[in-house]
C-alpha cells in the first residue's frame, strides 16, 4: 500500500511526523505533504498560493524520518490530497492519512475542517482515508500523540480492506492510554463553537466556547467526552435521491 501522510497544521506538526512513522512502521511506502504554513479550518478548499500558475514546493526533511521524502506545499490540505491523486508526489495514493489533528473534529462542523476535507477530497479521487484528531482541548498541558498513532494504527489493516474511497473520521482522547474506538454518529454541534466577538473598528473576531449542555447519547462528542475514541464512517458529497424539487 502506498500511503499519503497530510494534515492541516502543517509541515511542522508533531501529530503529521508521528502518523508517518506509524504508516512506515506499518510496511506501508510514505510520503508526506503538508502544508508549508498552517491551515486549519480550510475545509476541502483548493487555495493555493501560486507564481505563474506555479505552486510552490519545498522538500524537507522531518525528525526521525530520513528515508520519508516529505514536503512543504504551499497550498491547503484538499488541494494536496487532489493533486497527489494525479501523481504529484509519485504514485497516486492508496490510503491517505490525514492529522494527527491539535484538536476533535466532532458533530457536522467537520465540514470546516481541513483535516477532514483532505479526508474526503482524497476518498473521491479513488483513495481510502482515514482523518486522526486527537482531542487536546483549549488549554492542553500535553498532547499524546503517541495515544492517537496507536488508535489509528490498529485500523489500517482495516481501513486497507475497505472499499476505495471510503472515508473514517477518528477521535481520541488526549490520555495516556485509551480503549478501542466505539462507532459514533455525528453530533449536531462538535463540543467546541465558534462566537462571534464583536469590535469596534468594523472588524469581525471568531472566538471558541466550550458547548455547555447535555451531547446528545451516542454521538462522537459525546462518546469522546466519556474519554472514549470515537469512529465515524463519513459520506462525501453525492445527490439526495428522496428529496423532490
Amino acid at each position: 500500500m502506498r500511503a499519503l501522510i497530510t494534515n492541516d497544521d502543517g509541515i511542522g506538526s508533531a501529530g503529521l511526523a508521528a502518523l508517518a512513522r506509524a504508516a512506515l512502521e506499518h510496511g506501508w511506502t510514505t510520503v508526506v505533504a503538508a502544508p508549508a504554513r498552517e491551515s486549519s479550518g480550510t475545509s476541502a478548499g483548493l487555495t493555493a498560493a501560486e507564481d505563474e500558475r506555479r505552486v510552490a514546493v519545498e522538500r524537507r526533511e522531518l525528525a526521525g524520518l530520513p528515508d520519508v521524502p516529505a514536503y512543504a506545499v504551499a497550498a491547503h490540505p484538499a488541494f494536496i490530497a487532489l493533486v497527489a491523486a494525479q501523481g504529484a508526489f509519485g504514485g497516486a495514493p492508496d490510503v491517505v492519512l490525514s492529522g494527527v489533528n491539535r484538536g476533535a473534529n466532532v458533530g457536522r462542523a467537520v465540514l470546516h475542517s481541513g483535516t477532514v476535507g483532505a479526508a474526503l477530497t482524497a476518498s473521491l479521487n479513488g483513495a481510502r482515508s482515514l482523518a486522526v484528531s486527537l482531542d487536546v482541548g483549549l488549554e492542553p498541558q500535553v498532547e499524546h500523540w503517541a495515544t492517537a498513532v496507536a488508535v489509528a494504527a490498529g485500523l489500517f489493516d482495516r481501513l486497507a480492506a475497505l472499499p476505495a474511497g471510503t472515508t473514517l473520521n477518528l477521535n481520541v482522547p488526549n490520555r495516556p492510554a485509551v480503549g478501542p474506538p466505539r462507532r459514533a454518529s455525528l453530533a449536531e454541534f462538535g463540543m467546541v463553537r465558534s462566537r462571534v466577538k464583536e469590535a469596534d473598528d468594523g472588524s469581525i473576531t471568531l472566538t471558541s466556547v466550550v458547548v455547555e449542555g447535555e451531547l446528545p447519547p451516542g454521538s462522537d462528542a459525546a462518546v469522546l467526552a466519556e474519554g472514549h475514541p470515537t469512529l465515524t464512517p463519513l459520506r462525501s458529497v453525492t445527490e439526495d435521491p428522496d428529496l423532490d424539487v
